[in-house]
């Protein structure tokens, strides 16, 4: 309708963030548009990028070269084979870019950041499903999101083990 679109995807290799993968992928994203893998990391994470990048986040990261172990590694990242199957296919088929983007610090404040940074369309987000008294006390990284960015925000709910 209005042209490509960018689509960020909060992924941190979990079971329910690769459920966000799959459902922008079958849900949301079209042909033509820009998805945005978006990794937070730990500000305690020791990486010599951090250094680097650690109040703008990395550049983006083609696909190509996210794909490279080495390149993971630089970001201190342990890339999932299941994750790279599902992008690789996706920018194959449905003719999407793909890009990463890490981050370092509070997740639930860099994903907000993310948003403006990328002047993203929307955002996907994983949900652990905590319950109402873990939300309240450990916090939740998707409620803060969906009440602070600036962008339309879907979580997608994991399935129960």
């Amino acid at each position: 309708m209005g042209g490509p679109r960018t689509v960020g995807i909060g992924m941190d290799f979990s079971a329910t963030s690769k459920a966000a993968l799959r459902w922008a992928i079958d849900n949301l994203v079209d042909g033509g548009d820009r998805i945005v893998l978006i990794h937070v990391q730990s500000p305690k994470a020791d990486n010599p990028k951090k250094h680097l990048w650690e109040d703008t986040g990395s550049p983006l990261i083609p696909l190509e070269e996210f794909k490279e172990t080495s390149v993971a590694k630089q970001y201190g990242l342990t890339i999932d084979p299941e994750v790279l199957d599902i992008l690789v296919t996706v920018s194959r088929t449905k003719g999407v870019k793909v890009v990463t983007k890490i981050y370092w610090g509070d997740p639930r404040e860099k994903l907000c950041d993310a948003v403006e940074d990328l002047k993203l369309d929307s955002l996907v987000l994983g949900s652990r499903g905590l319950g109402i008294l873990k939300r309240l006390l450990l916090g939740s990284v998707s409620y803060h999101v969906m009440g602070n960015a600036t962008c339309p925000v879907t979580v997608v709910k994991g399935t129960k083990p």
